[in-house]
C-alpha cells in the first residue's frame, strides 16, 4: 500500500485514488485540481466535463506565464485560463476510481467532497529533436503523480430546543 501525503481526518468515512507518472502536463494538471479543490463529488465531475466542453474554464492563478485572458475567468475572480482537455479527462478518470473505491467500501456518494487533492511532478520523460546544422536538443515531458481523497460530509444536526 502506497503512502499519501496527508491521512484522512475521518478514515472510516473516506476513500482515496492515485495515479503515477502519469503522462499528462504538470502545471495544467495543477491548475485544474486546484480547481476541483473542495467540490462536492458530482459537482468537480460535472465542472471537469465542461472543462472539455470549454463551457467552464479553469482558471491559471501560480502557472499563468503566457496564458490569455479570458472573460470566463471573471467567475473564479481572476482574467487568466484556459481549459485544459486531457488534464481534465484524468482528473476525471481518478474521480471515477475513486467514486467506485467508496462505493465498494459502503460510503454515501451523494455526499462525496473532495477533501485533498495534490499534484506532483514525476521524473521527465526524454526524446529529441533535430535542429538546424546537425545539432540536437533535448524534447522533454513533464508528467505528473496525482492524488485524491474523498470525504463524506459531515451531516450536521441541530441541538435539541430546550423546554
Amino acid at each position: 500500500m502506497t503512502r499519501y501525503s496527508v491521512d484522512p481526518h475521518n478514515p472510516a468515512k473516506s476513500c482515496k485514488a492515485r495515479g503515477s507518472h502519469l503522462r499528462v502536463h504538470f502545471k495544467n494538471t495543477r491548475e485544474t485540481a486546484m480547481a476541483i479543490k473542495r467540490m462536492n463529488l458530482q459537482r468537480a465531475q460535472r465542472y471537469l466535463r465542461a472543462v472539455i466542453e470549454k463551457k467552464e474554464i479553469v482558471p491559471f492563478r501560480r502557472f499563468n506565464g503566457g496564458v490569455g485572458r479570458k472573460a470566463q475567468a471573471k467567475q473564479f475572480g481572476t482574467t487568466q485560463g484556459r481549459w485544459p482537455q486531457k488534464s481534465a479527462e484524468f482528473l476525471l478518470q481518478l474521480l471515477k476510481n475513486a467514486e467506485s473505491n467508496a462505493e465498494q467500501k459502503g460510503l454515501d456518494v451523494d455526499h462525496l467532497f473532495v477533501e485533498h487533492v495534490q499534484v506532483n511532478r514525476a521524473p521527465q520523460m526524454r526524446r529529441r529533436t533535430y535542429r538546424a546544422h546537425g545539432r540536437i536538443n533535448p524534447y522533454m515531458s513533464s508528467p505528473c503523480h496525482i492524488e485524491v481523497i474523498l470525504a463524506e460530509k459531515e451531516q450536521t444536526v441541530a441541538p435539541p430546543a430546550k423546554s
